[in-house]
C-alpha cells in the first residue's frame, strides 16, 4: 500500500502539489500557545511528501507561478512611495543596517561551521521567511541547497520576531491613544452672527477637514453650493475626521442641534450602496462625475471596518459602501451608477492582471551590472514586486484599472504562496532529510543568529538610539523580517494603524535588497570556487 501511494505520488505532480497545500493549510491552522505557521506549513508538510516518496517532483513553471502571483499581489504601492521620503528614510536605512547585518552574520557562521554556501543562503532567506530571497538563491545555486536551508530555518524565523516583540513589549511597556474614530457627524443651528454669508465665506472661518454636506432652509434640506447664503436659524450638516472639528465647527457658526436634518427625507434621502463599477474606482473624489440633473452629495465611505470621511483625494475601490445623498425618485439612477453589487469585491482585471505580470518579469530578467561581481537580475523574485508597486501607486491609466479588491487580492497572494512553498517543499524533501541529520541542529543555530541579529538592530536600535515611536517600529520590525504573521502579532501589541504603514514602507524594498544581496553573494562565491 505504501509502495502504490509512493509510485502515485512520484507520477503526479498536480496531485502532489495540491495534497501538500490541503494538508499544510490543515497542519498550519494548528495552534500552540497562541502560535502557528499558516501557509508556512505547506513548505513542511511538502517537505513530508517530498522524503515519503523520493520520485515525487513538482516540475515546470508551477512554482514559479505561484511566487510571481504572490508578489503581484502586493497592495503597498502608495504607502512603500510615500514611505521613500520623510521618515521613511530612517526607518528602510535602520532595516537595511539589520538585514544585511544578519547576512554577514550567516556568512560568517556558515564559514566557521564549514555550512555550504547554498545553505547559507537558504537559512538567510528562511530566517527572513523570505521566499523571493529563496528563489534568488535557487537561480544563482543551481541546485536545492537553498531550498533546505531555507525549510530549516523558517520556522524560527516566524515565531523568533514574534518571541522578541512580545518581550519588547513587556519591557518598555508602550502607551498607545485609545483608536480614534475618523467620521463625525453634526447638525448645526445657523446663529444670527454669521447670518447673511456665503457659505464659501464661512468655510474659511471653519477647520479645513469640515464639510457641510446639506442645509436646511425653512421646511427644505437641499445639497448647498459655494454661493449659498445661510440665515439665522437654518440647519447644516456637516462631517469631519475629527470630533474637535465639529465642535469648532459649531461654536462658529451657531450651536449644535441634533435633529434639524436628518429625521425629514422629503427633499433628500439618504442611501448607501456598494461600488461595484471600475469607472468609479481609482479616481480621486474631486475629478469623480455624479450623475446630472439633480442634487446628489457623497457623505459617507465605508472601507471594510473603517468609516471615512469622502475628502477630494480619496479614491473608491471595489467594495466600498458609500452613503450618497439624493432626492427619494432617484435612487435607482445612484445604484446604476455605483453598480452596488457585493460581487465586484472578488473581481478584477485579467488584463490588467496579465499585462502587470508580463511587464514584471520583463522587467526581472533585465541584467544589472555589480563592479568587481558581474550581473546579477531583479528576478522573478523583484521583478513583478517593483512593477505592482509602481501599479499600485498609479492605480489607474486611463481605462486601465490596476488594482484589485482587497479579497481578490488575499486569494491571489494566498494560493500563489502555497503553491510556491509546495513545490520548493516536495523537490527538497529527500535532501532536507540527509542535511537535517548531518548537520541540522548546527544550521539551526544559524538561522536562529541571523533572524536575532536583525531583530535586536531594529527593535533596540530604533527605539533606544533613534527614538521610532514604538507602533512605527514594530512595524519596521515586521518588514524587515517579512512574514505577514509577524505584522499580525504586531498589530496586537500597538493596535494602531501605523504597524500596517511601518511594514508597507519596509517589506518591499528589504525583499528587493535580499534578492540582490544573496545573488552577489553567490555570484562571488562562483567566481571563487573557480
Amino acid at each position: 500500500m505504501l509502495d502504490l501511494a509512493r509510485d502515485i505520488l512520484g507520477s503526479q505532480p498536480i496531485l502532489t502539489a495540491f495534497l501538500a497545500i490541503g494538508l499544510g493549510y490543515l497542519v498550519g491552522q494548528i495552534s500552540i500557545g497562541g502560535f502557528s505557521l499558516g501557509v508556512g506549513a505547506v513548505l513542511f508538510v511538502g517537505l513530508a511528501i517530498g522524503a515519503f516518496a523520493p520520485k515525487a517532483q513538482i516540475t515546470g513553471p508551477i512554482g514559479l507561478t505561484g511566487l510571481i502571483m504572490f508578489l503581484f499581489g502586493i497592495l503597498y504601492g502608495r504607502q512603500f512611495f510615500e514611505g521613500m521620503v520623510g521618515v521613511g528614510q530612517k526607518y528602510n536605512l535602520l532595516a537595511l543596517i539589520g538585514c544585511i547585518a544578519g547576512l554577514f552574520v550567516a556568512l560568517g557562521l556558515g564559514k566557521v561551521f564549514g555550512i555550504k554556501i547554498g545553505h547559507t543562503l537558504g537559512l538567510y532567506a528562511g530566517s527572513m521567511t523570505s521566499t523571493a530571497t529563496l528563489q534568488a538563491a535557487l537561480d544563482v545555486m543551481n541546485n536545492k541547497d537553498p531550498s533546505i536551508g531555507y525549510s530549516i530555518a523558517y520556522p524560527f524565523g516566524v515565531i523568533g520576531p514574534i518571541l522578541c516583540i512580545y518581550f519588547m513589549t513587556r519591557m518598555v511597556q508602550p502607551k498607545f491613544p485609545a483608536k480614534a474614530q475618523r467620521f463625525h457627524m453634526g447638525e448645526i443651528s445657523i446663529g444670527s452672527g454669521v447670518s447673511g454669508r456665503k457659505l464659501d465665506e464661512l468655510m474659511k472661518d471653519i477647520p479645513s477637514d469640515v464639510q457641510v454636506t446639506m442645509v436646511r432652509t425653512g421646511d427644505r434640506n437641499f445639497v448647498p453650493t459655494s454661493d449659498t447664503v445661510l440665515s439665522a436659524g437654518d440647519a447644516v450638516l456637516i462631517v469631519a475626521e475629527r470630533e474637535e472639528a465639529i465642535k469648532e465647527a459649531a461654536a462658529r457658526l451657531g450651536k449644535l442641534q441634533p435633529g434639524l436634518l436628518a429625521s425629514d427625507r422629503a427633499d433628500l434621502d439618504y442611501i448607501r450602496v456598494f461600488v461595484g463599477k471600475a469607472t468609479v474606482v481609482g479616481i480621486p473624489l474631486s475629478s469623480l462625475s455624479m450623475p446630472s440633473g439633480f442634487p446628489t452629495h457623497l457623505l459617507h465611505v465605508r472601507r471594510y471596518d473603517a468609516d471615512l470621511v469622502p475628502s477630494p483625494d480619496l479614491m473608491l475601490e471595489f467594495g466600498d459602501r458609500v452613503g450618497v445623498l439624493t432626492p427619494p425618485d432617484r435612487k435607482e439612477e445612484i445604484r446604476k451608477f455605483f453598480g452596488d453589487t457585493v460581487k465586484a469585491a472578488a473581481e478584477f482585471s485579467y488584463v490588467s492582471l496579465g499585462v502587470g505580470m508580463v511587464l514584471g518579469v520583463l522587467l526581472g530578467l533585465i541584467p544589472i551590472p555589480v563592479p568587481g561581481v558581474g550581473k546579477v537580475t531583479l528576478g522573478i523574485g523583484g521583478g513583478p514586486l517593483i512593477v505592482a508597486l509602481i501599479l499600485g501607486k498609479l492605480r489607474r491609466t486611463g481605462p486601465m484599472l490596476w488594482t484589485m479588491p482587497l479579497p481578490a487580492n488575499i486569494v491571489l497572494r494566498n494560493f500563489g504562496l502555497a503553491m510556491f512553498l509546495a513545490t520548493v517543499g516536495v523537490n527538497a524533501g529527500q535532501p532536507f532529510v540527509r542535511t537535517v541529520a548531518e548537520s541540522g541542529f548546527t544550521m539551526l543555530f544559524i538561522g536562529a543568529a541571523v533572524l536575532l541579529t536583525t531583530v535586536f538592530i531594529v527593535l533596540f536600535v530604533g527605539y533606544y538610539l533613534l527614538k521610532i515611536p514604538y507602533d512605527d517600529l514594530v512595524g519596521v520590525a515586521s518588514g524587515a523580517t517579512g512574514n505577514p504573521a509577524i505584522l499580525v502579532y504586531s498589530t496586537k501589541m500597538a493596535p494602531t494603524e501605523r504597524p500596517d504603514i511601518g511594514y508597507a514602507m519596509i517589506f518591499p524594498s528589504m525583499t528587493i535588497v535580499k534578492v540582490i544581496a544573496v545573488q552577489i553573494v553567490g555570484l562571488l562565491a562562483a567566481s571563487g570556487a573557480g
